[in-house]
């Protein structure tokens, strides 16, 4: 099975097409590829499939086996891999996902390969029940949630996936191997929940270090860094344009006012390419 290794600001995974994997079980194949001792090492496998209702489909499957509604990074590098190897030949497509039609645009630089991807990730969800999150009926804005005897105020969204943050003075500081799961698998949350841990550095920026559901620690979280930006805007610190500082890169993040969508533009990079021998 011949695969691309991408990735977008550090979230990696291993690409490869299968024109009859629109109903397939890829669990097992994922958690085989993405172990990073004997496997190809990755967060996620993403597949092109056909689609019946875009111009074409990604699956992502997590390094834990489980499939995912969305991933931002993923859809950035999906975005390249299309455009670039000639499935799509448009600047502007739809793409299939469990979160509903995603619609990128790609940059192209003068060597006509992709360089930068601006995604056009549809509306926050803010009811609690749509995130999911028990609870009374509400926007969960500025919430106390208590986590091993530590109040936590935390703010949660659905973008694509349900995502939580809590904003700290040094994200650097966080412990996020045992922090992240804690708040997780919290029962709060029925289907869990990705965590961010967010430092605001000014009225446009921040920097953003995330817990994946189903992945673990990651260097950068797309849908993350938008559900954050909205997270931030809610929270009143900050406007609807803001740059979200990973690991590795920036991401930049508008929270459109005339249409209520959340607009991510970044890079996605090529790492290597291969074979695995099945």
């Amino acid at each position: 099975m011949k695969f691309v290794k991408m990735h977008g600001l550090g979230n990696d995974f291993v690409f490869f097409e299968d024109q009859n994997g629109m109903n397939k079980d890829f669990s097992q194949v994922a958690i085989t590829l993405c172990d990073r001792h004997t496997g190809i090492g990755a967060d996620g496998i993403i597949v092109i499939v056909p689609s019946n209702v875009a111009d074409i489909r990604m699956r992502i499957i997590n390094a834990d086996g489980s499939e995912a509604e969305m991933c931002g990074n993923g859809i950035r590098c999906f975005a390249k891999y299309v455009y670039d190897n000639g499935f799509i030949s448009k600047k502007e497509f739809t793409v299939e996902t469990l979160a509903g039609i995603m619609k990128p645009k790609v940059i192209v630089g003068e060597d006509g390969k992709v360089s930068l991807v601006t995604i056009n990730m549809g509306k926050p969800y803010m009811e609690r029940a749509q995130i999911p999150m028990n609870g009374p009926e509400g926007k969960v804005v500025n919430e106390p949630l208590i986590i091993d005897g530590d109040t936590y105020y935390i703010t949660s969204i659905l973008m694509g996936v349900p995502h939580t943050m809590t904003y700290v003075k040094d994200v650097e500081k966080v412990d996020l191997l045992a922090l992240g799961p804690k708040f997780e698998t919290n029962p709060v949350f029925p289907k869990k929940t990705n965590m961010n841990f967010v430092q605001v550095i000014d009225d446009h920026t921040i920097k953003v270090h995330t817990w994946e559901r189903g992945a673990g620690a990651t260097l950068a979280c797309g849908t993350g860094s938008c559900a954050c930006a909205v997270g931030s805007y809610l929270n009143g610190f900050t406007g609807r344009s803001v740059d979200v500082q990973l690991y590795l890169g920036t991401l930049h993040i508008e929270y459109n006012e005339e249409d209520g969508n959340v607009y991510m533009t970044g890079p996605a990079a090529v790492s290597f390419v291969g074979e695995w021998k099945e």
